[in-house]
């Protein structure tokens, strides 16, 4: 029952978060979110979709994130966060004001980044933020540059090379206890597939349905367990999956199969030709794409959709 409240009353006053600037709104909210923090201690579960809670993200990923690093050892309370648009809603905002974690966050447009240097709020925080494009040749540069080692957290969502982009990632020093991806529900839960990596690649040019992007889970489950993570679940809309590393596995965050954690996304957000709200279900916009071509991240050979 708890956790129902939890979930009900975050949910109620997470959508309007965008229109919000660091004013009365948003201190309540962070309120009611050290309220979901301090409840979700009454919950006894290994599943992390019971501790789900929204303030800042796109869904309940807030609460997520806190049962994991309440539950896992950190060594540094820092983060980096890829794919972020403005930062106002995202995987680690709720995490820089809640727990004071320092960030380094990154998008590939200019408009977003100086969106979020110029909020009231900014200041008051350790974080920073920089425009660009990433590509395999430049991420460890950039990831170098935040001076981060042994991170806290990584999560990665550009809705394109995201497995490709990882898989050039040096973790040797970096070496994130979690991370968090955004997998491509629509590519199913049995093949490892990925796009094909392009440097350039945006995903409505990539098909005009806008759902042709990033991987599917077991791509990054793939990729994640020969680097020495594992899965710890998903989020209940089928869009963030959440690994820990491996040497800080316990009873409580454990390790978990695609088949459990799976969940297929009921988002209707494919396009028509002319830009507009197809509304088309998973199955149709498979369909849909059905021939283009994917990558086989196990045998790395091109094979259709």
């Amino acid at each position: 029952m708890i956790k129902d409240i939890i979930k009900k009353l975050a949910y109620k006053i997470g959508s309007s978060i965008n229109t919000l600037n660091f004013g009365k709104e948003e201190t309540e909210l962070l309120a009611l979110g050290k309220l979901l923090c301090n409840q979700q201690q009454s919950i006894i579960s290994n599943n992390i979709t019971d501790y789900e809670f929204k303030i800042f993200s796109q869904f309940g990923e807030d609460g997520i994130i806190q049962f994991l690093i309440n539950n896992i050892k950190i060594e540094n309370e820092t983060f980096i966060e890829f794919g972020v648009e403005n930062y106002l809603e995202s995987n680690t905002r709720f995490l820089l004001m809640n727990n004071n974690w320092s960030g380094f966050v990154m998008d590939g447009s200019t408009k977003h980044m100086n969106f979020l240097s110029n909020q009231k709020w900014y200041w008051k925080y350790d974080i920073k933020n920089k425009a660009v494009f990433i590509d395999k040749e430049n991420i460890n540069e950039l990831l170098k540059s935040s001076g981060f080692k042994n991170l806290g957290i990584l999560s990665i969502d550009i809705d394109g090379n995201d497995y490709h982009i990882f898989e050039n990632i040096d973790l040797s020093e970096l070496n994130p206890s979690i991370i968090i991806f955004e997998y491509n529900s629509v590519f199913g839960k049995e093949r490892a597939i990925s796009v094909p990596y392009n440097p350039v690649f945006d995903r409505t040019k990539a098909h005009y349905s806008n759902m042709f992007w990033g991987a599917s889970l077991p791509a990054f489950d793939h990729i994640a367990n020969k680097r020495g993570y594992s899965l710890v679940g998903c989020n209940t809309t089928g869009m963030n999956a959440f690994y820990v590393r491996n040497d800080l596995l316990n009873e409580t965050v454990c390790k978990k199969s695609i088949n459990e954690c799976f969940i297929e996304s009921k988002f209707k957000q494919g396009l028509n030709k002319d830009g507009s709200l197809s509304y088309l279900d998973n199955e149709s916009s498979r369909k849909l794409m059905k021939g283009l071509k994917v990558i086989n991240v196990k045998d790395g050979n091109l094979e259709d959709l």
